[in-house]
């Protein structure tokens, strides 16, 4: 059985039916959307309007992790995420997650409104990091990946793909657990696209069941992703259709959170799915 609510900082999000994770890049190197929003006035509006198209979560990042992306400072990170984490309030209702792997953002983000943290290397990557998902009451996504982004891609190849990501979230949780974090606050991501072939890819969303035994809600994040591309032949801005046959797999194998940077369409595809289930 699935778990039906995730504990967050400043309210409990039902699971009942799939929920929608807005992307906003705070980033001039995204592989799909860097530089749209680098603005805070244009950040804000497109948030807003991520709340109206049927957003329920926002996840802000100040650092690109596509494949390639060089590293950003502490300091530049955080000059790009709080005043837009600030700006937000009062001016959406819906919960902010911060996208980052450093301790220290997490942090500055939370004390600035933020009731997530999403980070791609599960923990793993700062020491520092899951005390600090614990001290701030936070919902946390621990996601699979295997190196940095300037390295991920240069293997791919698993002995079993399932089994290894597996064994990666479960240390995750411990962690998580360890450190204090509750573990209804505690999401899991496989991590498609963060050191994954095409196959890869497509055979971790069929496969997303096998993740249920973890205990924790399962987030996954294929949109407009280079696998799509791979398959669809279609550059970044036009794997929508793409991205849309994911997001309905991935909801019917038990995905109960969806990241997207398409939210109005996507949210009708995963209310839909969700109905014909």
């Amino acid at each position: 059985m699935q778990v039906q609510k995730w504990e967050l900082s400043r309210r409990t999000l039902s699971l009942e039916r799939p929920q929608i994770m807005g992307i906003l890049n705070m980033t001039p190197d995204s592989f799909s959307d860097g530089g749209r929003f680098f603005s805070v006035e244009r950040a804000v509006e497109r948030a807003r309007e991520m709340e109206r198209e049927g957003a329920d979560i926002i996840d802000i990042g100040g650092e690109s992790t596509r494949p390639d992306a060089p590293a950003v400072s502490l300091q530049e990170e955080l000059d790009r995420v709080l005043p837009v984490i600030e700006g937000l309030k009062g001016n959406v209702s819906v919960p902010i997650s911060i996208d980052t792997y450093k301790a220290g953002v997490a942090k500055a983000a939370c004390a600035a409104g933020a009731e997530i943290v999403n980070d791609v290397t599960g923990l793993m990557f700062d020491p520092e990091m899951a005390a600090v998902v614990a001290e701030s009451d936070a919902g946390v996504v621990v996601m699979h990946t295997r190196g940095m982004p300037d390295t991920m891609q240069k293997d791919t190849n698993y002995d079993d793909l399932i089994a290894d990501v597996k064994e990666y979230l479960t240390g995750s949780i411990e962690l998580a657990r360890r450190a204090g974090v509750a573990a209804g606050r505690i999401v899991v991501d496989p991590g498609l696209g963060f050191g994954k072939s095409v196959q890869g890819n497509l055979e971790l969303i069929k496969r997303l069941e096998e993740f249920r035994p973890l205990g924790c809600p399962i987030l996954v994040g294929p949109s407009r992703k280079s696998f799509i591309g791979a398959v669809t032949g279609r550059d970044g801005g036009e794997r929508i259709f793409g991205t849309a046959a994911a997001v309905v797999m991935s909801i019917v194998h038990g995905a109960a959170i969806i990241r997207v940077h398409d939210v109005a369409a996507m949210r009708d595809v995963a209310v839909m799915t969700r109905a014909l289930m």
